[in-house]
């Protein structure tokens, strides 16, 4: 998690304007260490990182986790709502990814099962680590499937 606090320093904010793409890759390899992604998946992404509000975005998102800022004033009593952890009773599918790196070790969903008072399956994705989507296509689009069927049989 050293990018929190590497953000939340000025040097940081020169760090992540002077170099955004290498940043961006460092922490793509350092949160999904078995995902051998290519240039041209890096690069559709990247685009963004062009953008004139990227490192705002950035610096302040990261900020704001280790409470460095407040939020954003619009969305907090929002944030107030999130903050008391209401249950979620909905039905629900987690997935973990069981190659996230020394930053996000794999659970088995234990930690935040107390959350979920609808019913809920939680699903760990070898191979794959924080970004569930990209990497393991196949496990995020039956969990999708799964849950848009599970909530047809409810009604």
């Amino acid at each position: 998690m050293w990018f929190f606090f590497y953000f939340a320093t000025e040097r940081g904010r020169r760090g992540l304007t002077a170099n955004r793409r290498d940043m961006a890759r460092l922490i793509w390899t350092q949160l999904s260490p078995s995902w051998h992604f290519d240039d041209a998946t890096f690069d559709r992404t990247a685009r963004a990182y062009d953008n004139d509000d990227f490192v705002e975005v950035v610096i302040h998102f990261f900020r704001y986790r280790i409470g460095q800022l407040p939020g954003y004033a619009p969305y907090e009593d929002f944030e107030k709502q999130l903050a008391t952890q209401p249950p979620i009773t909905v039905p629900a599918i987690t997935l973990d990814g069981q190659a996230g790196g020394p930053n996000f070790p794999a659970t088995d969903g234990t930690a935040s099962a107390d959350h979920f008072t609808g019913p809920r399956t939680h699903r760990q994705v070898p191979g794959a680590g924080h970004n569930l989507p990209q990497e393991a296509p196949q496990a995020f689009a039956e969990a999708v499937l799964d849950l848009t069927s599970l909530g047809r049989a409810r009604r």
